[in-house]
Formats: C-alpha cells, sequence, structure tokens
C-alpha cells in the first residue's frame, strides 16, 4: 500500500525489499549496542594507556563495518529466497494466497519459513512475524518433505489448537503448506472414542478350590476380600459392576479408563493373589475384556471370547480382545489345578460317540512330535480299535524324535498303524474324524493339508492357549493345568475304553507324561500322580520308559559342549550350537536346555540351533520364569516351563538378541 509507480504485477516485488530490509534491520539494536559497548571500553582504556584505546576504537570501528556487510549481505539472500519465491508463484495465484481463507505458509526444503499469508500470521503465529526462522518450531512433527506426496496430511497440535496440514512441493523446491483448523471437530471426535462402552468379564477362576480349602468361617470373608478389591479397583472410572453368578461379575466402563488399566498391566491381578484361604491357596483371577465393538451385544460376546483365551492360558491373566486381536497382561503364576473329574468324564462320554458314529478316525500330532504326542496318540489308537472302528496315526515316521519308537512299535503288533500324509488323504472320507493331541494351533500340527480336508475334529491339548487356536472342533478339550496330553489321555481312556491299555500302550503314555513333567519334576499335581498310578498298575515298566531317554555317547558329548558354552544373562542361560547340520541335535538341544536348569542360579534356560531356513529355540524353566511368555514375544508358545518357538531366519546372533530383548521385556513387565 502506497507504493506507486509500480505495476501491480511489481508490486509483490516491491513488498519483498520493503519487508526484507524491515526484517533484517530489526538487528540494528543489536548493532548498535554492541558499537556503544566497544567504544566505551576504549574510553575507559584511554585514561590508561591511549595505545590500547586506539587499537581498540580502530577493532570497533572494523567489526561495526564488517557486521553491516553481513547484514547486507543476509538482507540479499533473504530478498533472493523471497523473489525466487515470488518468481514460482504468479500474481494471481500470490494474491490468492494472500487472500486464501485459510493460513498459508511457504517453507524451504530445510524448513526455515520464507512467506506466509496476513491469516497464518494472525492466527498460528500469534501476530509475531517469523520469517526466516524454522517452521519446525512450531511442532516436530512438521516435515515439509512429506508433502512431496500428493494427499498426504498431517495432524499437529499446538498450545490449545489442533490442525491437519495438507501442502503440495512447488517447482523450485519450496513447499506450500494449507493449514486446517479443526480443534473442536477432533475433541468430539475424541471424546466420541473415549466413551465408547468397553465389557469386563471377571472370573474367580480358582473359586471352588478356594471354597473347598477355606474353613467354615471363612469362606463369607473371602468372598468379602475379593469384592471389596473389586469396588476399589472399579472405582478407578466411571463405570459400574455387577454379580453376575457365584464366580463371575460383569464389569461396563469407558475407553477412556481402559488405558489406565493396561498401564497398570491390570495390577488388581496382584492385589487379589494376596487374599489366601487358610494360608494355603491364593485367589486368582481371570479377565476378559471385550473392545471396539458395533454394538453392546457384540463388546460382552468379544469379552467372553478373552475370558475363554485367559481361562485357556491357565488363568490369573486379563486377556484384552479388540477387532485388531488379543492382547495378554499378567500370567505369570500356574494353573490351577482341577481336581474333579466331571469334565473328563463329559468329554470322554463326547468322543465316544463321536469315535461310534464315525467311519474311520485319524490321530495326528503336532510338528516333530515329540514322546508326549506319539504316547498319546498309541492311548487313543488303541481306544479307538477296541470300539471297532478302524484308526490310523499320521506322523512323519522320520522324524529322529521318534524314529526310533516308532520301529520298536511296528515291531509290537503296530505295523500297520502309521501312515504318512499320502496314505491317510486316501482314507479321507465324509464320515473320517481327526483327533489332534498335544497342539491346538493351526500352524503347529504335523500336516495341516490333512486338518484342512476333514470336516469333524476334535482337539486334545494342554498347552496354554494361543490365538491361533484350532475354531471349527466338535470337541475342543483343553486343559493348561495338565501335564502332559498324555496324562490327559489316561483319563479319557479310562471312561472310553478301559480294557484296551495293555502294558506297550502304559508305558508310551506314561512315557509321555515323564517327558513333558522331567520325570515328575515339574508341572505334576495330584492328578499327574493318578494318571500314572493308573498306568503303573496297567502294567507300565518304569525301567522300560527310562531306557526310551537313553541316547548315544556322541549326543552325550555334544549336550555336555552345549551346557558348557552357554552364556549367562540375567539369572537365565543361553546357549548356541554352531556345529555343523546334524539330525540328532533335536534330541539333544531339549535335553542340554533342561541340564542348564541344575546350575545354581540358573532359573531359566534357552538353547537354539539352525533347523533348514530357521532357527529354532528350546525353553525350560523350574516355574520361577515364565517361558510362555518369553517364548510368545518371539512368535512361539508353550507352557510356563517349557516352551519354543521357530523364527524365520538364519541368522543365530540376530535370534539371540532378539531373545535378550524378550527377557528383558519379560523382567521388566514382571518386576
Amino acid at each position: 500500500e502506497g507504493v506507486r509507480g509500480f505495476t501491480p504485477r511489481d508490486r509483490p516485488v516491491r513488498m519483498v525489499k520493503i519487508m526484507t530490509v524491515k526484517k533484517v534491520w530489526h538487528f540494528a539494536p543489536i548493532l548498535a549496542t554492541s558499537a556503544a559497548v566497544v567504544f566505551a571500553m576504549a574510553a575507559i582504556s584511554f585514561f590508561w594507556d591511549y595505545r590500547v584505546a586506539l587499537f581498540e576504537i580502530a577493532a570497533g570501528a572494523a567489526l561495526v563495518v564488517f557486521l553491516f556487510l553481513r547484514l547486507r549481505g543476509v538482507q540479499k539472500d533473504i530478498r533472493s529466497i523471497v523473489l525466487s519465491t515470488m518468481e514460482d508463484v504468479d500474481y494471481e495465484n500470490h494474491q490468492s494466497l494472500i487472500n486464501f481463507p485459510l493460513p498459508a505458509v511457504i517453507t524451504g526444503q530445510a524448513g526455515d519459513i520464507v512467506w506466509y499469508n496476513d491469516l497464518f500470521r494472525d492466527t498460528v503465529l500469534g501476530g509475531i512475524d517469523s520469517i526466516g526462522s524454522d517452521i519446525r518450531t512450531l511442532s516436530r512433527n512438521i516435515n515439509p518433505h512429506a508433502f512431496d506426496k500428493q494427499g498426504t496430511a498431517v495432524d499437529i497440535n499446538i498450545q490449545n489448537h489442533r490442525y491437519t496440514l495438507v501442502g503440495e512441493p512447488s517447482k523450485r523446491g519450496f513447499y506450500i503448506l494449507y493449514w486446517i483448523e479443526n480443534t473442536e471437530l477432533k475433541n468430539i471426535a475424541d471424546e466420541y472414542h473415549d466413551s465408547r462402552p468397553v465389557v469386563a468379564v471377571v472370573m474367580v477362576d480358582n473359586y471352588d478350590e478356594l471354597m473347598q480349602n477355606a474353613r467354615e468361617g471363612e469362606k463369607g470373608e473371602i468372598v468379602n476380600q475379593i469384592e471389596k478389591s473389586l469396588l476399589a479397583w472399579v472405582s478407578q472410572s466411571s463405570g459400574f459392576i455387577r454379580h453376575s453368578d457365584r464366580d463371575k461379575y460383569v464389569f461396563v466402563f469407558e475407553e477412556r479408563h481402559l488405558r489406565k488399566y493396561i498401564e497398570s498391566r491390570f495390577d488388581i491381578l496382584d492385589r487379589v493373589r494376596q487374599i489366601v484361604a487358610g494360608e494355603r491357596m491364593p485367589a486368582t483371577l481371570s479377565i476378559g475384556v471385550g473392545r471396539g465393538g458395533r454394538s453392546f451385544a457384540e463388546t460382552e460376546e468379544m469379552a467372553r471370547q478373552a475370558l475363554d483365551m485367559a481361562l485357556g492360558r491357565g488363568g490369573d491373566q486379563a486377556a484384552v480382545r479388540s477387532p485388531s486381536g488379543f492382547e495378554f497382561y499378567g500370567g505369570v503364576s500356574k494353573a490351577v489345578e482341577k481336581r474333579t473329574k466331571v469334565k473328563t468324564r463329559i468329554i470322554a462320554s463326547a468322543l465316544a460317540e463321536l469315535i461310534d458314529g464315525s467311519g474311520n478316525v485319524l490321530i495326528m500330532g503336532h510338528r516333530n512330535a515329540d514322546l508326549d504326542s506319539l504316547g498319546a496318540s498309541v492311548g487313543l489308537y488303541r481306544a479307538v480299535v477296541s470300539r471297532g472302528r478302524q484308526a490310523q496315526i499320521v506322523i512323519n515316521t522320520q522324524n529322529a524324535f521318534v524314529q526310533q519308537t516308532v520301529s520298536m512299535l511296528r515291531e509290537n503288533g503296530y505295523s500297520d498303524a502309521f501312515s504318512e500324509l499320502g496314505d491317510a488323504m486316501q482314507l479321507v472320507t465324509r464320515r473320517t474324524l481327526l483327533i489332534v493331541v498335544d497342539t491346538h494351533r493351526k500352524g503347529y500340527i504335523e500336516f495341516p493339508e490333512l486338518y484342512e480336508a476333514v470336516r469333524t475334529i476334535a482337539v486334545i491339548d494342554h498347552h496354554r492357549k494361543m490365538v491361533d487356536f484350532i475354531d471349527n472342533a466338535v470337541i475342543f478339550y483343553h486343559e493348561p493345568y495338565a501335564s502332559s496330553a498324555s496324562e490327559m489321555v489316561s483319563e479319557l481312556v479310562q471312561y472310553i475304553s478301559d480294557s484296551s491299555i495293555g502294558p506297550l500302550e502304559a508305558g508310551m503314555l506314561m512315557a509321555g507324561i515323564a517327558l513333558d513333567t522331567r520325570n515328575f519334576t515339574v508341572r505334576t499335581g495330584v492328578r499327574t500322580f493318578e494318571a500314572a498310578a493308573y498306568l503303573r498298575r496297567k502294567g507300565a515298566d518304569t525301567a522300560r520308559v527310562r531306557q526310551m531317554f537313553s541316547g548315544s555317547m556322541d549326543n552325550y558329548v555334544k549336550r555336555s559342549r552345549l551346557v558348557a558354552s552357554a552364556e549367562r544373562y540375567k539369572n537365565c542361560a543361553i546357549a548356541v550350537y554352531d556345529g555343523p547340520p546334524d539330525p540328532e541335535i533335536k534330541l539333544v538341544v531339549p535335553q542340554a536346555a533342561d541340564d542348564l536348569l541344575t546350575i545354581t542360579g540358573v532359573n531359566a534356560s534357552f538353547v537354539m540351533f539352525q533347523d533348514g531356513e530357521r532357527v529354532s529355540v528350546s525353553a525350560r524353566s523350574f516355574g520361577a520364569v515364565n517361558v510362555q511368555l518369553i517364548m510368545e514375544k518371539l512368535g512361539g508358545g508353550g507352557h510356563l516351563a517349557m516352551a519354543g518357538a521357530q523364527l524365520p531366519t538364519r541368522s543365530e546372533p540376530e535370534v539371540k538378541e532378539k531373545l535378550k530383548d524378550a527377557i528383558d521385556a519379560y523382567f521388566k513387565e514382571n518386576e
């Protein structure tokens, strides 16, 4: 305004010159102050030594001239930058940017502000001019190069204002950014998401055991303490809790409070665990949380699915179910053993009906079958055959773990009991029943092709439940407190066909239990020894069972070397097999992991080896460390005391570092 003698197209250039001079000479007071200080010092020095004063005057004059020339240079640089920007934006576009109804700013490649309209200065900058400053001083989330891609939008917050930035690159390497303020809209959206309903189903998962172990006068006090702890926990939110059954509660609250519970990792689990029945058994909770459902009914169903998952993983933990999957918190204690066998009888009756109604039965375990998987398969095979149905154990007989045992079984009446995948696929009909033992995960079964081909499926497993479980099973018999699949089958066959079990089958089932309990030292309960006693009565020879675990002198040497090479890390032992490929190493590694636990101060052991294109990890503990949670961080799973993982990489050092990170994360979460 007031600039005459210029055409409308020249006016922006003149404005640039005026703006540049004005901005640069904002530094004039600094220049004047510096000069005044120098000459004042020279005046003082004059009374001391006039030669020093003359030198200071000369130096001060040179400094003033130098600063003046530098400011002129800065002025030219700024003018050049701004003029090149104006050349890139023609007059009409420049005028449209000035009058644009949104704040607009032009930045350089490094984020330096070279131009903005009045609306940007007044609303975003608060009326303060900032030509030449870095736009990232407003928000670190602003990266001009992010707008190289058309359609990019960035959300930022500045004090109490919220903006969405959209931008585009110009021809000369500048960026034009448009600021859309949507504070109110985003606040409304946040409030909508924060107020979404969340449903939690809380269950005292050892309620029956607590009542059995408590004295008559203690029962009411235990329930009162549990409810008092729950009410204190619920009071942290604006939700409400209702008692829906003798051992279940339904808790409804808002999404905003769930973040707080997740940050505390559901500390109600620790509080309730301090409640002890008669100083014998601590109370434990299982919590299933549903979030993100489209309706209350869907959210409640997700909560019940999460509770089933928490119980299937052994209880004493919280599972959060959302549309994107499951998240787990807690799970540091052992699963509570159920003393009653009512469920076993019901499952046995249902399984017997399925067997009788089928045309034939196929029995399959997990990949790289072990003695537990094979023992459970043999026990079920004999029970099915005794009921007059054709049965086959589908297994990879070349597996080093069980190759010798399969040969022994074939020599003792099982010559026609085993089938490879090709033969088994020929036996599949519409009436075929597939029984999966010792695993419940789709990705871990021996032959996924067979699973896909069979319509009727039953699952018998004891591992803690994972999210990729077999979800189309007619019978899903899953008991995470059980020591082994062989223990579960030992109980089932007593109700399906007790007379079918002979010394050979009893010995195989005993070997499966011995493997998963490390000769009855870990994961054993009352029912484990009851199953062992039953098998002993059926003729299981403990000496013969022990012989199944014997190995060669060569394997013993390999095992000793693995143990000797182990590295101590946070009360854990980590060993890596770095020898040549060896099919026998699969037998040696889990034995070495067991041996490492005999070292004082080692609470968990991890042994890894190259397995083709993957690195396999075998993990063991005595229960002080939940190795299942550590292996889950690597994509594996298992039990609190026995777990494993397989990583799709050939780099053992990389897996070792990932394992250490998983151990660190586990101890940080459970410190």
